[in-house]
């Protein structure tokens, strides 16, 4: 099978653990001698880690809502056209952390922005690129936050406190039972290596087709 439309993304609230399977699957997959990248959304090209810096900072919490998700936009933008095609034309199996769901559960449920108007910008950004498949670690917000507290300081967003995680959190549920075929809900709180093997398992499947 030709690799150069698999597409995986994770995504979940804020210390779901999706930085632990990424490197999980990231290793599996090369250790089958296959071709796979790795990227972040948003990061990942000098100006997507710089519009990153600039979301992410403590410094601009009254930024307004829809400068905010333009911003989310835009350095998505970059990361598609100079990361991600080009790693999917050279047959490399990409994973990436988050991707649009995110701006759905955050910046549509959470900050209540219009969630057709942001698909359809989102698509513009992207180009329609959609993954194939997606894990969303579905983690208690209450718990996801003290897992974040005790690893390092909250950024603005984590900082956003419970009720506007709770809102993502829906947000993502949503999403996932309107799209049951490419978003797969796994339980966080399993051991990392319960949900690496589900992973693995549902990955299998997407590259045996």
């Amino acid at each position: 099978m030709h690799m150069s439309d698999i597409f995986i993304t994770f995504e979940g609230g804020e210390g779901a653990g999706k930085t632990t399977q990424i490197q999980l699957l990231h290793d599996y997959l090369s250790a089958k001698g296959l071709a796979v990248a790795a990227v972040r959304d948003p990061g990942g090209t000098a100006i997507a880690e710089q519009i990153r810096s600039m979301v992410k900072s403590n410094a601009n919490e009254d930024i307004y809502v829809r400068t905010e998700a333009l911003l989310y936009l835009a350095a998505r933008c970059e990361m598609v056209e100079k990361l991600i095609r080009p790693h999917l034309s050279a047959g490399r199996i990409v994973l990436c952390d988050r991707f649009a769901d995110s701006t759905i559960a955050y910046q549509g449920f959470a900050n209540g922005l219009n969630l057709e108007d942001l698909e359809r910008i989102g698509r513009f950004a992207t180009g329609d690129l959609t993954p194939k498949l997606t894990f969303y670690l579905k983690i208690d917000p209450e718990a996801g936050l003290a897992r974040k507290t005790a690893q390092q300081d909250l950024d603005r967003v984590e900082n956003k406190g419970l009720g506007y995680h709770k809102k993502v959190q829906e947000g993502f549920d949503r999403l996932a039972e309107q799209n049951p075929q490419r978003i797969v809900t796994i339980d966080a709180a399993l051991t990392a290596q319960e949900i690496h093997k589900i992973i693995i398992d549902r990955t299998n499947k997407v590259l045996e087709v």
